[in-house]
């Protein structure tokens, strides 16, 4: 007859045996499912089999990620598609760390976590790649549609007056931060894959307004039509009548500028056949038979705007040269206009 320590080592031992047998099988039994709570790029596969993870993950990674990669301003679209960019996600390699965090510790350990119904808390990053020069391809193919060149003002002078083409502001591409925008989106698959493809702007070198400022006042002569006509700021502000040179003492054509300004100035006789006995003479302001009368705007040499006693004259070819104005309307000019004053004789 057995001892009573005997009965009860023998049945301890069964007790342990019968226990081991049901820890390992239950072990067996949960050895294709994935740790409650575990997930792979924010996508929940717990409780699965690695099959029915990768499933899930090509459903809900894989599949968003093949959508293409758009970029639009207005009505134009750029797009980059999940083969240009070479996307790529090792999905197998997800499910088997997925299985590794899964497994950690001894059957024992296993056991007695599920037992507990303990949840894991590991979220793991699913491994995508990609392009990034396909990127780049992208951004320089929306930078140059969108490019615009800023556009310097410019003014030119002809008989006809002051033309102007205005300035334009430019336009470029904001490209890295939209680049940082698309490396940051396209390797998640809940992230947006629309981008906006905002631009700055690119100032001139040279603005309308500070071409206005630069002919701030021009004056255009037209000699068929015996007329000056003043600009103030590119704007027609008056238009003078005038007489110009006669026939073989024409008022020169061409652009100029005022080189001088004087008040009833002495008259320097030119040396010239037409001068006769006065040639090479000095006439006084004040003297009657000075022809330069109250203002004397020097143009070039022996050439400039005056006022004259011959009113008559005006609106034919009379001087010698010069521009001549009535008085009231030279000593109107002489004030609005400084040294310097661009000067378009057509």
């Amino acid at each position: 007859m057995r001892s009573k320590p005997f009965i009860i080592g023998v049945t301890l031992v069964t007790v342990l045996v019968a226990a081991g047998g049901g820890v390992y099988a239950y072990d067996r039994a949960h050895a294709d499912e994935l740790t409650p709570g575990i997930r792979v790029g924010g996508v929940a596969v717990g409780g699965l089999t690695p099959a029915a993870a990768r499933a899930k993950l090509e459903r809900e990674i894989l599949a968003p990620l093949s959508r293409p990669i758009v970029v639009h301003r207005g009505e134009r679209r750029w797009t980059l598609s999940a083969r240009e960019a070479r996307i790529r996600a090792d999905l197998g390699a997800m499910v088997d760390e997925a299985v590794a965090r899964s497994h950690r510790g001894d059957i024992a350990q296993r056991t007695l976590r599920s037992l507990r119904g303990e949840r894991s808390r590991a979220n793991l990053e699913p491994a995508v790649q990609y392009s990034d020069r396909a990127v780049i391809r992208l951004l320089d193919r929306v930078r140059a549609a969108v490019k615009r060149a800023p556009r310097d003002a410019t003014v030119s002078l002809s008989g006809a007056g002051v033309a102007r083409r205005p300035s334009r502001l430019g336009r470029e591409l904001q490209a890295s931060a939209l680049h940082a925008r698309i490396k940051a989106a396209i390797t998640s698959p809940t992230a947006t894959r629309s981008f906006a493809a905002h631009t700055r702007k690119v100032r001139p070198k040279v603005t309308t307004d500070q071409l206005a400022d630069r002919y701030g006042t021009v004056l255009i002569v037209q000699r068929s039509a015996f007329r000056l006509r003043l600009y103030k700021h590119l704007k027609l502000a008056t238009t003078y009548p005038i007489a110009v040179g006669q026939v073989g003492l024409e008022t020169p054509a061409g652009q100029y500028s005022i080189a001088n300004k004087a008040v009833n100035p002495a008259w320097h006789v030119p040396n010239s056949a037409w001068a006769g006995d006065l040639a090479g003479k000095v006439i006084a302001g004040d003297d009657p038979s000075n022809p330069i009368k109250a203002r004397w705007l020097v143009i070039f040499g022996g050439v400039g705007i005056h006022g004259t006693s011959d009113d008559a004259s005006i609106g034919s070819n009379a001087s010698h040269g010069g521009i001549r104005m009535h008085v009231a309307d030279v000593e109107k000019l002489y004030d609005q206009v400084p040294v310097g004053t661009a000067v378009y004789i057509a």
